[in-house]
């Protein structure tokens, strides 16, 4: 994967995970399932965090 796709493909991670964050805050304050967001959440940290130690290698 080339350095521009990369830093495309956090960007967009970082978009889901902000829209994932508010849908959870709504979960939790109406009192919903939050656990899937939550698993969702940890999962794009995950990939983040992949999608980084790939970017300093470039």
């Amino acid at each position: 994967m080339e350095r521009k796709e990369i830093e495309e493909k956090i960007q967009h991670l970082k978009m889901d995970y902000i829209r994932i964050q508010g849908d959870l805050d709504k979960l939790e304050t109406v009192g919903g399932n939050a656990a899937g967001a939550i698993r969702e959440l940890e999962l794009i940290e995950t990939e983040m965090k992949e999608l980084n130690q790939a970017l300093q290698k470039k």
